[in-house]
């Protein structure tokens, strides 16, 4: 019984190795680089988004100025209070007694 479960773990080895083997062989020489493939796709995509009529000047996905006035400070923020919490300890003779 050892024996035949030997032989047919054989075979089964010798058959996949064979059909490993054809894949392989079948394999081109080389794959297209897939960040290339991804910047051609992104800028074709692009392109065809520019050409389409009625376009959005600004699409909804991008953010709008970042760069104009945010909120504005608290008047502690623009004199510099800080509260007793926010204070770090001073250094100096001030720990001593």
């Amino acid at each position: 019984m050892g024996l035949f479960v030997i032989v047919l773990l054989v075979i089964a080895t010798v058959l996949l190795i064979r059909n490993m083997n054809k894949r392989i062989r079948r394999l081109p020489d080389s794959f297209p680089d897939a960040e290339q493939t991804q910047r051609e796709a992104e800028i074709a995509r692009l392109n065809a988004d520019l050409e389409r009529p009625g376009a959005e000047t600004n699409p909804s996905h991008v953010d709008q100025d970042r760069s104009s006035a945010g909120p504005p400070a608290t008047k502690d923020e623009v004199k510099g209070i800080t509260t007793e919490g926010d204070a770090a300890p001073a250094k100096g003779d001030q720990g001593r007694v």
